[in-house]
């Protein structure tokens, strides 16, 4: 449900790292009850350590280590497509049976479907079936592998294989399948795209994936019925990763001081372009889409019902559009959820647009809201915002004095306050004995990766 959010460089981490968990990860724990409070996973096996937490999807948890190697944990096998999907790692955090020689940096997840970026820009992908590029298309680069399959995919030794495997909705089944109606791709599959692409960052939605290139150009493939590949169109199904015109470039965004970005309207319907030079940060909702420019300017598409795409109505924007009520303001961050969107200024401040039923915004209230809002808690006050991140209807935020707060909808603790009260202004989250570094919101849990001060 997040991307990058435009947030640059590696993380500065001294100490002993460690991670902490809290919301509906049901294979977390036997007894499979919400984590109403923070609770400190389990080091993964094999002496490594935490580099970064990812989030994860429905059900499962995803955070990487040291070693370049994705971890995840806390699905169960009545949880369907995740079950696989995730690993079938339950309370112990594996690591994810990715080719050995993959270092991975980035990993994204949507509802059902995971991707990841190696340290050489490749894209490794696998989950649900119309979330992996097919390499069909005469159009685009396609997944590595014969043009008659869905790609190349690894099993644990790394053995290419193009078996994958039926999966109900309630339970996965033993048997590997072929068939047209299969519903997800288990094994990881290499994306390719153009020669020389380099992928820096990933972001996932509900059925659709977005990835950064390292020279700011966005790619896009999955559903996209109500706009959130920003191709202009209601296209449903995009089988391969096509380049999202966020960027005007001859060069195709190499030579950046030539590129701006695009920014076809701003809410008034005037035709204008935005401030950058390249998009700098990503993030996918569960059917819109957000993108970050190097100037600050914010760029949003895809459905727009609860407003989640800031441009005052609650039309759906088919191409990339500049949020104009924001330019003036530079935006440093941005994340997005199942129907809201929120970022971070150069100045800490903190904007929300979209759906807030549960309170998601932190405004104060349940009222959705189809412009930016300023966030001016007075919980706030006096606080930079430094990390930010969406789960499907709650927030998460990470200051630059180092302290946590959460917000927005609280069925299963995943606002980590120990309780299942939801809350409509940001709520700090009390964590003792370390230094939060880094935060990332699953659909309905929250990781949070912290410095140890012991």
């Amino acid at each position: 449900m997040n991307g990058e959010g435009g947030s640059e460089g590696a993380l500065s981490l001294r100490g002993n790292t460690m991670v902490y968990m809290w919301g509906y990860l049901p294979g977390a724990l036997p007894q499979r009850t919400p984590l109403l409070s923070p609770v400190a996973v389990r080091a993964p096996a094999n002496g490594y350590s935490w580099r970064d937490v990812c989030g994860g999807g429905c059900g499962f948890a995803m955070a990487l280590t040291e070693l370049g190697k994705l971890i995840t944990w806390g699905s169960t096998d009545d949880l369907g497509l995740t079950y696989v999907t995730s690993g079938k790692h339950v309370e112990t955090p594996e690591p994810f049976p990715l080719p050995p020689e993959a270092f991975i940096v980035k990993a994204a997840a949507g509802w059902a479907h995971c991707v990841t970026v190696t340290d050489c820009g490749q894209v490794y992908t696998w989950g649900w079936k119309e979330c992996i590029p097919s390499g069909k298309s005469d159009m685009s680069p396609h997944c590595q592998g014969s043009r008659s399959t869905r790609g190349t995919a690894f099993g644990t030794s790394g053995e290419e294989s193009t078996k994958r495997r039926r999966v109900s909705p309630a339970k996965q089944t033993a048997e590997s399948s072929s068939s047209s109606d299969d519903t997800l791709t288990a094994l990881p599959c290499l994306v390719t795209l153009n020669p020389g692409v380099r992928i820096s960052s990933v972001a996932a939605g509900g059925r659709h994936t977005l990835a950064l290139s390292d020279t700011g150009q966005v790619w896009g493939w999955g559903y996209g019925g109500e706009g959130q590949l920003g191709l202009g169109s209601r296209i449903r199904m995009v089988s391969s990763p096509h380049l999202v015109p966020c960027i005007d470039s001859i060069s195709y965004g190499k030579d950046r001081s030539t590129t701006l970005a695009r920014g076809r309207m701003c809410s008034d319907g005037q035709s204008f372009r935005a401030p950058g030079n390249y998009v700098k940060g990503i993030a996918c909702g569960g059917r819109h889409s957000v993108v970050l420019t190097d100037a600050g300017a914010l760029l949003t598409f895809g459905w727009g019902l609860y407003g989640q795409c800031g441009q005052g109505t609650t039309d759906d924007e088919l191409s990339p559009t500049c949020v104009s009520s924001l330019l003036g303001i530079r935006i440093d961050g941005v994340a997005a959820g199942l129907w809201h969107t929120v970022c971070t200024s150069a100045r800490g401040d903190v904007y929300a647009f979209g759906g807030n039923q549960f309170g998601q915004l932190g405004t104060g209230g349940d009222q959705a809201e189809v412009l930016p809002r300023l966030v001016d808690s007075p919980n706030l006050e006096n606080m930079r915002a430094n990390n930010i991140s969406c789960g499907a209807r709650h927030t998460a935020l990470i200051t630059e004095g180092g302290k946590v707060f959460c917000w927005g909808w609280n069925k299963y603790g995943q606002l980590g306050l120990g309780d299942v009260i939801d809350r409509n202004i940001p709520s700090e989250v009390t964590i003792e004995g370390c230094i939060p570094k880094n935060i990332a919101c699953g659909w309905w849990h929250t990781l949070l990766l912290a410095e140890s001060l012991i």
